[in-house]
């Protein structure tokens, strides 16, 4: 019999594998495709909105009430509450009522009327980094508009036009053009960065459990003797069926998020289905790579567990690697899901040449090719090694 005829012999076995064994057909189509829409839908705004903060306004004037409307009308602020003192604030935050509030002490009014610079004070909670930094935004702003309303109104009493006004106000004038996400969406940030880590997440821990269970179930020796000893015929046979489900949902997430939410991709089809491919083999071959290194089940699911939950930190998707002490970003270049990210934000996203990302695309190809190195030791253990609990 030819290679092809026992890599297809090797496949058929797989199918009843995946028929007889639940965890199969969970982890590589339902939990993937509640991932997908799960992140997607969580972020569908874009950004979050109405995020509750309170007021402890002792003022209580005409112009301090007009500031507080301001804030309220914010797309990312909702003033959920108003406090009689400082105390009560503060307990709401703790309480998880509020993440800021904004105090406004006794007499600023006349502070501003009177041009003695009056003194506000905002708070804010950093628990959660995103309300923490969209909240600092909205209530420096308002800070900002309650000494700008009163210096207009002064000016203009004294004469001056409406465009030496602006211009004394606001000398400089911000024209902000964000690249390729003017919404400023933090759905096109982020989920494009968690769903294919979690993907991974997936290829990495079935491809060391399809390969364990071997071991497990007693099973491995009829496996090896199906392929005529020949381990990359056996593990070819083993993965083909597994690699081709893992395709079609990575494809059905890049069809999703670039063709139905419209994400943005300017770098066209070619650079997505080559990242697609990249990425899934990739991800495969560092599971086998583990397995061959460390050929228990337990091991293997262990590490590949662990190192895809630290590919979201190593990724640069949410500090910065270039900002990371120089170990670190030396430790990131191991991790599949770094050069996803990169070739993604590189010819995807950003829409430059391929070649720009020449040393990512080469990453994930020796990522693929990893396995090559360990293949004399999982036949050996496959041949030799007992299962132990």
């Amino acid at each position: 019999m030819g290679v092809l005829g026992q890599v297809y012999r090797i496949a058929i076995r797989e199918c009843g594998n995946l028929r007889s064994h639940p965890v199969y057909f969970f982890c590589m189509i339902v939990f993937p495709a509640i991932v997908i829409l799960f992140f997607t839908s969580m972020m569908h705004e874009g950004l979050p909105v109405e995020l509750p903060v309170g007021v402890v306004d002792l003022d209580n004037t005409s112009t301090t009430r007009s500031l507080i409307r301001r804030l309220d009308g914010f797309q990312t602020s909702h003033v959920a509450g108003s406090y009689t003192n400082l105390n009560e604030a503060r307990n709401a935050i703790q309480r998880n009522e509020i993440y800021a509030f904004l105090y406004i002490p006794k007499g600023t009014t006349d502070d501003l009327l009177s041009a003695r610079q009056p003194r506000i004070s905002f708070y804010y909670t950093y628990t959660s980094l995103t309300a923490g930094s969209l909240l600092f935004r909205d209530l420096k702003t308002i800070s900002s508009l309650g000494s700008a309303a009163v210096g207009q109104a002064t000016m203009l009493a004294k004469g001056y036009t409406e465009a030496q006004v602006r211009t004394f106000l606001q000398p400089i004038a911000v024209d902000l053009h964000p690249i390729n996400n003017p919404w400023i969406s933090y759905n096109i940030y982020v989920s494009t960065m968690l769903i294919p880590g979690v993907l991974m997440l997936f290829m990495f821990m079935l491809t060391a459990y399809s390969l364990g269970t071997e071991i497990k179930f007693n099973t491995s020796k009829e496996w090896i003797e199906m392929a005529g000893g020949n381990i990359y015929v056996a593990i070819s046979g083993k993965l083909f069926l597994q690699t081709l489900v893992f395709l079609f949902m990575s494809f059905a997430y890049m069809y999703y998020v670039f063709g139905v939410l419209q994400f943005p991709h300017p770098g066209g089809l070619l650079p997505m289905v080559l990242l697609t491919c990249l990425s899934v083999f990739a991800a495969q071959g560092f599971g086998v790579f583990i397995f061959g290194l460390m050929p228990s089940l337990r091991m293997s699911m262990s590490v590949c567990s662990l190192w895809a939950v630290l590919s979201f930190s190593m990724a640069g998707g949410i500090f910065p690697v270039i900002a990371m002490d120089t170990p670190l970003e030396s430790l990131a270049q191991l991790f599949p899901l770094r050069h996803y990210y990169m070739m993604y934000q590189i010819t995807v996203f950003n829409g430059y040449p391929m070649m720009y990302a020449w040393f990512n695309m080469a990453a994930l190809g020796l990522f693929a090719l990893l396995p090559v190195f360990v293949m004399k030791n999982i036949k050996r253990a496959m041949l030799t090694y007992v299962y132990i609990p």
